[in-house]
C-alpha cells in the first residue's frame, strides 16, 4: 500500500494579528512568506480567488519558499 503525504499549512501567511506571536517582530513583510515557509510546507492562495495573480507573483512566491513546497491554488470565482 502506497502511502500519501499530508501536507499542514493555512489559508494565505500574512494577518496582522500573527505579528508578534507566530512572526518575530519588526520581520518585513517581504519576508513573511520565507519565514512561513520554513515553518509550514503548503499554503493555500486565497488571494487567487478574486484575482489572478500575475506570473511574476508566481515566480516571486517560488523563490522565497523551499523546493518541496506545495501551494494550493483557490480557483477563480469564475471559474468556481
Amino acid at each position: 500500500m502506497n502511502k500519501g503525504k499530508i501536507y499542514v499549512g493555512t489559508s494565505g501567511w500574512v494577518y496582522p494579528h500573527w505579528e508578534n506571536i507566530f512572526y518575530p517582530e519588526g520581520l518585513p513583510s517581504k519576508d513573511k512568506l520565507k519565514y512561513f515557509s520554513q515553518h509550514f510546507k503548503t499554503a493555500e492562495v486565497n488571494y487567487s480567488f478574486y484575482r489572478l495573480p500575475r506570473p511574476a507573483t508566481y515566480q516571486n512566491w517560488y523563490s522565497q519558499t523551499p523546493g518541496d513546497f506545495l501551494f494550493a491554488v483557490k480557483a477563480s470565482r469564475f471559474i468556481t
